[in-house]
């Protein structure tokens, strides 16, 4: 056995003693190695892809969905590079992946040798651990404890069980020729790891309890969910316990419970409703920030207002990481505990005036932007975003791309619990949104759950289009992806740059007039195209594999339709809190 055989097949199978069972690969020469010792693994699903940024979000998504680290290996050179995007978006929404970069040995690199970059520290501060874990050489069972020492700190970096908050971590591996086995040289060598398949160093990832924050109870409170990784029961649980409202993204899992206002967002947008409504406290988690109104809240800026919440509980997402976009927060925590409820529990005595109000207002947007959304057959896509939440069944799974979408989602989306919905808020990127769904929908199906469903955009999809090329032995989720085809950038419809019609359709709107049934059916994907809501079932219906479902829609009018709504509820809300 060689020496480059010896490190990858030591440092996978550590990786797998710690718990890895999903891994994708990117095809190339230098990483021979590493790609043969993951297709022999026993326990570790293997995933290709030929486009190197597809193959970093798919493994995105798979660990974002499993919340469990996701090893991606790439070849040397600028095909590293493309992974950078992916972990920038890992390190931001706290997603465990193991970045394994293959590389040219030290005396290769400075010498003009093909595919030799420099790859040390290549990701910046967006990892949690960098190493260069070294050129292999004889005598190997030395080293073999070393290899497995290393893949144990890897792994414990990146799920966060040492004692830090989960992310990427990038290896880079240098290899020299042989790339390849090459027959029982060096048989007799002790690699071996512990007995009994262990890993070779265990973690408690109970030493790294969260301290919980004493809050005194007050009636005027606020309980506000962003986007992240953290478990979203106690926050629910939090706002039902105080009778607070509470103000949940789509993608915080926490919409959920007689608490959460679905229509929180055009509150937050009403002058009227906000007067006099000056919370004492807020508790905030995740990364909030969907609307400017919600971080205008975040920071007290409300006209009227003399300033913030009096106090801003900011929940932390690991050590030294919080969300506090605002510069509001007075308090940092791991964990809150009430003091001083009312005996019972505020919610057991009905909703005060307080959270009654904040129900009332909620009540009467919702009824408002509802009745405008059914007042024609047309498939608009807010209507599309309120829709697909509310027909899919419970145990599914929902993957929303950053922009229209996820917003749509949290202006539509009823309270719900059975649904998860993700997205990708950390860099809030348009990268890779494409493989990101196939990932998580894969990682959702293999633990058991149920169908799948992608809302995007068309500069979404044709940003990923390589993420549709998967080849004939590749596992392959129950995915609809669902794309809101509006010829071109449609946030940018919602902003001030649309007010500048001379430049705007070129340089901001970017029509590109792609076919895409065409796009579809070369990448082998099964098409269709819906028009009106009532075609919209048949289309998600699970076990119907990977499809494309293409829904055509008008820029202008959507934007016309978004301002529409967004009068209608704040009509409705001056007339609640008359």
């Amino acid at each position: 056995m060689n020496p480059a055989t010896a490190l990858a097949r030591v440092l996978v199978d550590e990786l797998r003693r710690c718990g890895l069972r999903e891994a994708v690969v990117a095809p190339g020469s230098r990483s021979t190695p590493l790609a043969m010792a993951l297709y022999a693994a026993p326990d570790i699903r293997l995933h290709v892809r030929v486009d190197e940024r597809s193959a970093a979000f798919l493994a995105l998504g798979l660990a974002k969905a499993s919340r469990a680290p996701v090893a991606v290996v790439c070849t040397s050179g600028t095909a590293a590079a493309h992974f950078h995007a992916a972990v920038i978006e890992a390190d931001e929404s706290a997603v465990p992946l193991l970045v394994l970069t293959a590389d040219r040995p030290p005396e290769l690199r400075g010498t003009g040798a093909n595919q030799a970059i420099d790859q040390l520290k290549l990701y910046g501060t967006a990892v949690r651990w960098f190493c260069e874990v070294g050129v292999p050489e004889p005598p190997l069972p030395p080293m073999a404890r070393y290899w497995r020492s290393l893949a144990g700190r890897a792994w414990a970096q990146a799920s966060g069980t040492g004692g830090g908050t989960a992310g990427p971590v990038h290896l880079n591996v240098a290899f020299r020729d042989p790339l390849v086995p090459d027959g029982p040289s060096g048989a007799g060598w002790d690699l071996a790891g512990r007995a009994g398949g262990a890993p070779w160093t265990r973690f408690d990832a109970a030493a790294a309890a969260p301290a919980a924050l004493d809050l005194p109870w007050t009636e005027r409170g606020v309980v506000v969910c962003g986007d992240g990784s953290y478990d979203p029961a106690p926050l629910a649980e939090l706002a039902e316990t105080a009778g607070w409202p509470l103000l949940a993204e789509p993608s915080s899992q926490a919409r959920r419970g007689s608490a959460a206002l679905p229509a929180y967002s055009y509150l937050l947008e009403s002058p009227e409703f906000l007067a006099g409504r000056r919370p004492d406290v807020i508790v905030s988690a995740g990364r909030p920030g969907l609307s400017r109104g919600q971080l205008a809240f975040l920071r007290g800026s409300v006209p009227g207002w003399p300033g913030p919440a009096r106090r801003h509980v900011v929940l932390a997402q690991g050590p030294g990481r919080w969300a506090d976009p605002g510069r509001s927060a007075t308090d940092v925590a791991g964990a809150v505990r009430l003091t001083g409820v009312p005996a019972g529990g505020a919610a057991t005595r009905g909703p005060g005036r307080w959270l009654g109000s904040w129900r009332a207002a909620d009540a009467a947007a919702g009824a408002a932007t509802g009745l405008l959304l059914d007042k024609s057959d047309a498939l608009t896509e807010p209507r599309l975003a309120r829709d697909v939440a509310a027909l899919l069944p419970d145990g599914a799974l929902l993957w929303a791309a950053s922009s229209l979408p996820v917003r749509d989602l949290d202006q539509q989306m009823g309270a719900r619990g059975g649904l998860s919905v993700l997205a990708n808020r950390g860099a809030s990127g348009i990268d890779g949104l494409v493989s990101c769904a196939m990932g998580a929908a894969l990682a959702h199906q293999a633990a058991g759950g149920g169908p799948a469903v992608a809302l995007l955009g068309d500069l979404a999809l044709l940003h990923d289009s390589p993420g549709l090329a998967i080849g004939p032995d590749e596992p392959r989720p129950d995915l609809c992806l669902v794309v809101v085809n509006n010829d071109g950038g449609g946030i940018f419809s919602q902003l001030e740059q649309a007010a500048f019609a001379g430049p705007f359709e070129r340089i901001f709107g970017t029509p590109h007039g792609t076919d895409i049934e065409r796009l579809a059916g070369a990448s082998g994907v099964p098409y269709a195209r819906i028009c009106a809501p009532r075609e919209l079932a048949g289309a998600l219906a699970p076990g119907q594999g990977l499809r494309l479902v293409e829904v055509r829609t008008d820029r202008a009018a959507g934007a016309a339709l978004r301002a529409e709504l967004s009068r209608a509820a704040a009509a409705a809300v001056r007339d609640a809190v008359s």
